[in-house]
């Protein structure tokens, strides 16, 4: 299966980048299965994760509510209204992920998730999101943005970007991951949908350094992950992402939590009442025709 790539306007772009465009790629082919010693790593991890101080207090509510959930049947789509204290905002044992009941949980602000053992529906005390109108763009993203050396597409390598995403950080080798190959597949077909979309950015080489992927429901973008190879191209991804999502008319990116990196962009802390109005108020809007294309935006 090919795609066609889509290139977006980046000022000083090589003339060569409208030729470079019309080339295809052949999609990525995700994994089947998780190899059984990466498998037994993200459980070690997964472990050791959730031993730690802050969070081995609630590990036997988790592992007795988890118990309880999966004789009874486990949860088909999480009720918000029966959501555990300890541990906080835990919704129950996820009973079957398909597009439809990812996307159902994700429109009352829950999302599957687990290092280890079954996988567990989750929403936050406190959601961290990004209003569009706020978002802060460096004067070294805005610099590198103008200087045409790379080129941002959006749903031309979508399997490839999730793989790239899901690989070990060369800086944090050992960081747990949350995408399985059960995950890949999963929003592998919710990018046939038209549901997921990624976007990606190429280096003058034509390579894929950089970009990521998210969820749109409605009016609302759920970001799920990115990747950089190079320097600042994730963040080269996410301000052309931004400007884009704004000038569709969507009405924030929810990134669920905090890092120091995401409050320099303009990210804030909502409770999750706020989030939930939010999801009301938006995630029910038509959804925005897939595949995306990169348009030229009114003000980058």
């Amino acid at each position: 299966m090919l795609v066609q790539e889509r290139a977006v306007h980046i000022p000083g772009a090589p003339a060569a980048e409208a030729a470079e465009s019309r080339k295809t790629r052949a999609v990525a082919k995700l994994p089947l299965r998780e190899p059984p010693f990466a498998r037994a790593t993200r459980w070690a991890l997964g472990a050791a994760y959730a031993l730690q101080p802050q969070r081995i207090a609630s590990l036997p509510a988790l592992m007795l509510w988890s118990t309880l959930e999966l004789l009874k049947g486990r949860t088909e789509v999480p009720d918000p209204a029966r959501t555990r204290s300890i541990p906080d905002t835990f919704g129950g044992v996820v009973r079957a992920l398909t597009p439809e009941t990812y996307l159902a949980g994700l429109r009352i602000g829950f999302f599957p998730w687990a290092h280890c053992g079954p996988l567990k529906w989750w929403t936050r005390r406190e959601r961290m999101v990004l209003f569009l109108p706020e978002r802060h763009t460096s004067r070294r993203v805005r610099r590198l943005r103008a200087s045409g050396r790379y080129r941002v597409t959006f749903d031309t390598a979508f399997d490839e970007v999730v793989l790239r995403c899901s690989a070990p950080r060369a800086y944090n080798w050992h960081t747990l991951t949350w995408l399985t190959p059960r995950f890949m597949h999963l929003f592998s077909r919710l990018h046939r949908q038209g549901h997921a979309h990624s976007f990606e950015v190429w280096n003058a080489r034509g390579e894929l350094v950089g970009g990521g992927f998210g969820v749109a429901i409605g009016r609302v973008f759920v970001g799920e992950s990115m990747f950089s190879n190079e320097t600042d191209t994730s963040k080269l991804a996410a301000a052309v992402l931004y400007d884009h999502l704004e000038q569709w008319g969507f009405a924030l990116v929810d990134a669920r939590d905090w890092t120091p990196v995401l409050e320099k962009t303009g990210y804030r802390r909502i409770p999750r009442a706020d989030y939930e109005q939010v999801l009301r108020d938006h995630a029910g809007a038509p959804d925005r025709p897939g595949p995306w294309k990169a348009e030229p935006v009114t003000n980058p």
